[in-house]
């Protein structure tokens, strides 16, 4: 009996050792490959790494079949030493792709440009399955360290509930006002002329304007043809005319909280007396079929043709030019409008946080650290310069003043074949989403457009100083959110069209604000108020 005890506790004992040497083993086994993987990059300059690597990246489709057949990746893989491996999905199907990797696991080391939303970066950053990336920011990305510490409240934004960073942001350059702006109110110059009436520099003087167009020929075709405003959603006016309603006054992501000027508090701005006050002035115009009729469901190509006839006296949008060609030269952008109560300022600005989860890195990736330097080129002017640009002699020249502008081939490709298509084969900015910093001497958008720097000068001395990003939220906000929360949105917007167009009196207002009131408002601002402070104190 003795025996056996003492053969089973020497059988047991030999087990734990070699389970030990086992772990230990495995533990050396795992610090001789990082030490392998670290030892392989190179801090600074190129190539990257000294052996090749290869990655693994989707990505959502631009306008190239392959990313790996466009110019810049071809050549960026020369200089870094790493290789992408690119599975392009379809815009409409980035979704779709997305989710099934996440859930059968089978999932690349890089999600790129696939749009991945903020609920999942915390819920897969949280179960290990993207990777923080704080610490490899602070350790391997000195041009995007550089900007988070220049513009904290990119950081506060890219920042989540947990403390980490899930996801490396699309920047907008905060000096490129024109694309912080977005889009501009513009007005018929010409029109304006005929009319013998200056730029309208109130809300009543614009009300004026669009009149005079209604009753006026102005294209003398004996038809009253002419639409005073047209856009493809009435959104876009009652962005711009926010400022001068004292609404919306920290920026265009939050289109129903705000900061409440007398009390500095966080307000839903929706059942606020000046959005009424807006809501009847924008059903004033309605009415009076100073409003495309039909901007509630009209289709874009409806605006596009109707745009390119030249009807419209005034349309809310990046560039009339690029969007009618011709025509769109007649618009000049406008001064932001004063309201009836003195108040005048431009508060539908972007932040400087363009998007978050367009560069993920994912725990199937042995090679982080590569990688956020891989990145890294992108938010600094070399790496901008080639994202947007080109090659230098291939796609692009660079003149004695340091602008730069595409080549011939580009700016004036052969008949049949759009800018666009020229431009597919060299880079895949083109479509937007992108990771990277955006950079007015280098974007080539319509922002940039000499027509749409001059009305951004026009809307600067009225810019707003702080500007809110998109908050972050944890789970369990997120599916209060995703909840009443979108309920009372949806509400929101829906009485927001009744109310212009008639459908709802304005006598209803009361019950309007009592029913957002019974639909959970207390704890939809509760939640808001807790991210705020948490993108406060980031």
């Amino acid at each position: 009996m003795k025996v056996k005890k003492w053969l089973l506790v020497f059988v047991i004992a030999a087990l734990c050792f070699m389970a030990a040497c086992s772990n230990e083993g495995n533990a050396k086994e795992d610090e001789k490959e990082e030490s392998n993987t670290t030892a392989n990059i190179n801090e600074t300059g190129m190539p990257i790494v000294n052996e090749p690597i290869t990655l693994q990246f989707m990505a959502r489709k631009s306008l190239a079949e392959d990313n790996g057949d466009v110019l810049i990746w071809k050549e960026y893989s020369k200089m870094t030493g790493i290789n992408v491996e690119w599975e392009i999905v379809p815009r409409s199907g980035i979704d779709e792709k997305r989710n099934l990797a996440l859930a059968s696991g089978d999932i690349p080391d890089v999600f790129y440009q696939a749009h991945m939303p903020n609920t999942d970066l915390l819920k897969y950053g949280k179960q290990g399955v993207f990777l923080p990336l704080n610490d490899l920011i602070d350790e391997h990305m000195p041009n995007l360290s550089n900007l988070l510490n220049e513009y904290p409240e990119i950081k506060k934004g890219i920042t989540f509930p947990d403390g980490n960073i899930y996801s490396l942001p699309m920047i907008y350059d905060p000096e490129f006002t024109s694309v912080i702006v977005g889009h501009k109110l513009w007005v018929r110059q010409d029109w304006l002329e005929k009319l013998n009436m200056e730029q309208p520099q109130t809300t009543e003087e614009f009300y004026q304007y669009l009149k005079a167009v209604k009753e006026t020929d102005l294209n003398g075709n004996g038809k009253q043809d002419e639409v005073p405003y047209g856009a493809t959603q009435v959104s876009g006016l009652m962005a711009w005319l926010k400022g001068a309603y004292g609404v919306g006054n920290r920026g265009g992501n939050h289109p129903f909280i705000d900061m409440d000027p007398d009390t500095n508090e966080l307000r839903f701005y929706p059942t606020t007396d000046e959005y009424l006050e807006m809501l009847k002035y924008m059903h004033r115009l309605f009415d009076e079929g100073l409003i495309q009729e039909n901007i509630f469901t009209i289709e874009g190509n409806q605006v596009q043709a109707t745009g390119a006839e030249g009807l419209y006296g005034s349309t809310v949008t990046t560039s009339p030019e690029t969007l009618w060609g011709e025509a769109g030269k007649n618009y000049v952008g406008m001064t932001p409008l004063e309201g009836p109560a003195g108040l005048r300022s431009y508060h539908n600005m972007r932040s400087p946080l363009g998007q978050m989860g367009n560069f993920v890195i994912t725990n199937k990736n042995q090679h982080p650290e590569a990688t956020v330097r891989w990145m890294d080129h992108f938010y600094g002017d070399e790496g901008t310069k080639m994202f947007f640009m080109g090659i230098e002699g291939e796609t692009y020249t660079e003149n004695e003043d340091g602008s730069v502008e595409y080549v011939d081939k580009i700016k004036n490709p052969e008949e049949g074949i759009t800018f666009e298509q020229a431009l597919g084969d060299y880079v895949t900015w083109l479509g937007g989403g992108y990771p990277g910093v955006v950079k007015e001497k280098y974007f080539q958008g319509a922002e940039t457009l000499p027509s749409s720097l001059e009305a951004t000068k026009k809307i600067e001395p009225y810019m707003i100083d702080e500007v809110w990003p998109l908050f972050t939220y944890t789970r369990e906000e997120n599916q209060k959110i995703a909840s009443f929360g979108a309920d009372i949105e949806k509400y929101v917007n829906e009485m927001r069209d009744k109310f212009i167009t008639g459908a709802a009196s304005f006598s209803e207002w009361e019950e309007y604000v009592q029913n957002i009131e019974q639909m959970n408002l207390k704890e939809y601002m509760e939640i808001q108020q807790a991210a705020y402070e948490r993108y406060s104190a980031n």
